[in-house]
């Protein structure tokens, strides 16, 4: 597999960026939302959330406070997600691989099968995180079993998570988190490429961003948890950043649709935070999220926030975030304007 392509601090600088600013400074002020037809928040305690649509059912995944299983469930409705039976699908082992921050699953419908790409530790080495794959023949993921595939390979066996899968123009892409081991502060970066298979890499790999600037490095220089939503014209692809506390935020990669993805050239990136915490709204450390497009053209953005600023100790530990999902806006010119994250109301 190749590494990233070179010069890559470089080719996401000011002078890449300079055509897309003013696309970024001349959103304009979005009028006041309409009332959501869904609780806000939709699920106490459920962070890293997504949402998705098929078959008629909306199906909802998330990263449960004790990572410790694998929850699944499903409604009519998003509104009807808020109180839907759940499905205990798969639990942790006791020790060995996959026993240990079971994180970030994510459900898909590949070649006529269920797959949940999710990550998880060990219980001997809590933070050797790597990304599973789990597989279900069933036409109902919530029948039939649920089958352990084993990894999902990447060029370094090194910190991996938050894999995200998407096709575009007829190609499937994994899109994902990972450090880097040459990297001597160990960031957190995020890496893109195609698919041989539901569990399978075809390479290249290929580095798009890692955190270069400010307020991707509050706590920790993280880049992660990719999301990805193919909107007039462009290939949009956020990200989270920065420590899990209040500070946590999303940035946002964008390329045109007809370029190479797996070009890092072919990749902008905002010079700041798209999505951050609002103490008018009283809602924090927004991110983690994923992008819902419903049958008339409505974008959803799925993401978890806290209801409070200060965390004791460590924000990972804290199990106040909650799954939220409100409306996406574009800018005239075609960009996600996310606005702030909306109050909470029952």
């Amino acid at each position: 597999m190749t590494a990233t392509l070179p010069n890559r601090r470089r080719l996401l600088g000011a002078a890449l960026l300079a055509p897309a600013l003013p696309a970024l400074a001349q959103a304009p002020v979005a009028p006041a939302p309409a009332p959501l037809p869904w609780p806000n928040p939709l699920l106490a305690q459920r962070a890293d959330p997504q949402i998705l649509r098929h078959g008629g059912w909306v199906y909802l995944m998330a990263t449960v406070p004790e990572y410790d299983r694998l929850e699944l469930r499903r409604a009519r409705s998003i509104a009807g997600l808020a109180t839907a039976d759940v499905k205990v699908i798969w639990r942790k082992h006791g020790q060995g691989p996959m026993s240990r921050h079971i994180w970030a699953p994510e459900l898909a419908w590949l070649d006529g099968r269920w797959y949940i790409h999710f990550s998880a530790g060990e219980a001997a080495a809590p933070w050797k995180i790597r990304l599973w794959t789990l597989e279900n023949a069933s036409a109902d993921p919530m029948q039939g079993e649920w089958t352990e595939r084993g990894r999902v390979l990447t060029q370094w066996d090194s910190f991996t998570l938050d894999a995200t899968v998407f096709e575009h123009r007829g190609r499937r892409y994994m899109a994902w988190a990972q450090t880097d081991p040459a990297n001597k502060n160990h960031s957190t970066d995020i890496y893109l490429s195609r698919m041989k298979s539901p569990t399978e890499l075809a390479g290249p790999q290929v580095r798009l961003s890692r955190p270069e600037y400010a307020w991707e490095r509050v706590r920790h220089a993280v880049n992660e948890a990719p999301a990805v939503l193919v909107h007039g014209g462009r290939v949009f692809m956020s990200y989270s950043a920065a420590g899990t506390g209040a500070e946590y935020c999303l940035g946002l990669l964008w390329a045109d649709a007809d370029a190479e993805l797996l070009d890092a050239q072919n990749w902008r990136k905002s010079p700041g935070p798209v999505f951050t915490s609002s103490d008018e709204n009283g809602q924090y450390g927004p991110g983690h999220n994923s992008f819902l497009v419903e049958p008339d053209g409505t974008v959803l953005n799925v993401f978890h926030a806290r209801n409070y600023r200060d965390v004791k100790g460590d924000p990972l530990k804290d199990s106040g975030r909650a799954t939220r999902v409100q409306p996406l806006r574009f800018t005239a010119d075609g960009m996600p304007d996310f606005g702030p994250p909306l109050k909470e109301r029952p």
